[in-house]
């Protein structure tokens, strides 16, 4: 069985890779790392290729130390490689794409591609039939000042690539904020789209994975809060409707099954007020928002992933208990790994059982992600009086 590639990529025969196999990974980060350490444990050997040394994943899987756009580092990786993936959408596409024509990336590069552009993404999401905010293509300043009159105040500036955690984009809340946002992203030279500003009840993701042969399975969903545009917190379940979470849940695996998804693919969405859906963003690999898999699901999204770009059977995603998934930035560290040193009389007191997550990141810096905790409790409520009474994560 062989499943779409864009124009001029050879056609991937899917193929069933049992443990003993090597796993190459297009980025040597947390994710890389969590994705290894799961799928080690199944008895795959893995191979990173990351420009920074001691990376993230080196511990727990060989590293050839390269940048992500080096064409023969990448096909020295698929000499030693039964099956290549990446973990942030971000690695060069055409290193992508040359290694699909040269080594098996079930995954192929045409997400890649498709997700590493918003106005290419949302197109993608519209073509599945699965509702966007409204949006438009910014070509100047006369036609920003054109968009905000037909979508209005508040909307959001943004640059089609790059970006993450709030960088590169803008709110813009009054024309006279106009001048002064588009002078702001129009120098990174990039493209630049405005999307209308959804007057969101809560933000969700769900994460859906889909293997070769056309499985689909979706994890439960996570209401995620956000703090300076970072995630800091995930709830499992989340606090919304039961209807709306089958309904996010079915948009997720219809984008998984339209865009010819391997792997795992995390989509962010709006819940309006009035139960209403939008997607914001795709991300086609592991997702923060998902860590809360690895002690609350039956199947961790790591495991998940391993097992649907091998094409194995997917594994059961039931939530086997709620959870509170809390970021650990740089600023939280030292307090964090005090207090793993210390008995934690509040969570014994709400029955909560805390698992800690470092990244093994040598260099600790205010807002960048060190690691996460997993609180397994009663309820989610519990969890999130945990993170309060702790004062950690209020400094």
């Amino acid at each position: 069985m062989s499943h779409k590639s864009p124009e001029g990529e050879t056609d991937q025969v899917a193929k069933t890779l049992l443990p003993g196999s090597t796993i190459g990974i297009l980025g040597g980060g947390q994710l890389g790392r969590m994705i290894s350490l799961a799928g080690t444990a199944m008895g795959y050997q893995f191979v990173t290729l990351d420009p920074t040394i001691q990376s993230p994943s080196s511990p727990v899987a060989r590293q050839i130390v390269a940048e992500y756009d080096d064409v023969n580092a990448a096909r020295e990786m698929a000499t030693i490689s039964d099956v290549i993936t990446y973990e942030f959408e971000n690695v060069d596409a055409g290193v992508a794409a040359i290694l699909v024509n040269e080594s098996y990336v079930p995954q192929g590069s045409k997400l890649l591609y498709t997700t590493q552009h918003r106005l290419r993404e949302k197109a993608a999401i519209e073509a599945a039939g699965v509702p966007v905010a409204p949006y438009r293509v910014i070509k100047g300043l006369a036609s920003l000042e054109q968009a905000l009159t037909e979508l209005g105040y508040p909307s959001v500036l943004k640059t089609a690539t790059g970006g993450y955690d709030g960088k590169g984009q803008v709110v813009i809340r009054s024309e006279d904020q106009l001048a002064n946002a588009y002078t702001e992203l129009e120098a990174s030279g990039r493209e630049l789209v405005l999307e209308q500003f959804i007057p969101f009840a809560c933000e969700i993701s769900v994460i859906a994975a889909r293997n070769p042969n056309g499985e689909v399975k979706s994890f439960p969903i996570s209401e995620n809060i956000h703090q300076n545009n970072i995630l800091h917190l995930s709830i499992v379940p989340a606090r919304i409707e039961a209807h709306i979470q089958r309904e996010a849940r079915r948009l997720a695996e219809t984008l998984a099954a339209k865009m010819d998804v391997v792997g795992l693919l995390a989509v962010e969405m709006f819940v309006t007020e009035d139960g209403q859906l939008y997607v914001n963003e795709l991300a086609p690999r592991p997702h923060n928002s998902g860590h809360y898999t690895m002690e609350a699901c039956t199947t961790s999204q790591f495991e998940q992933h391993v097992r649907a770009i091998c094409n194995l059977p997917l594994g059961d995603t039931t939530l086997m208990s709620p959870v509170v998934m809390v970021n650990v930035l740089g600023q939280h560290l030292d307090s964090v790994i005090q207090r793993t040193g210390e008995q934690d009389e509040a969570a014994m007191e709400l029955g909560i059982i805390p698992k800690l997550h470092l990244y093994g990141k040598t260099d600790s810096k205010h807002n960048r992600k060190m690691g996460h905790i997993n609180l397994l409790c009663k309820n989610v409520q519990d969890g999130l009086d945990w993170v309060e009474h702790t004062n950690i994560w209020r400094q």
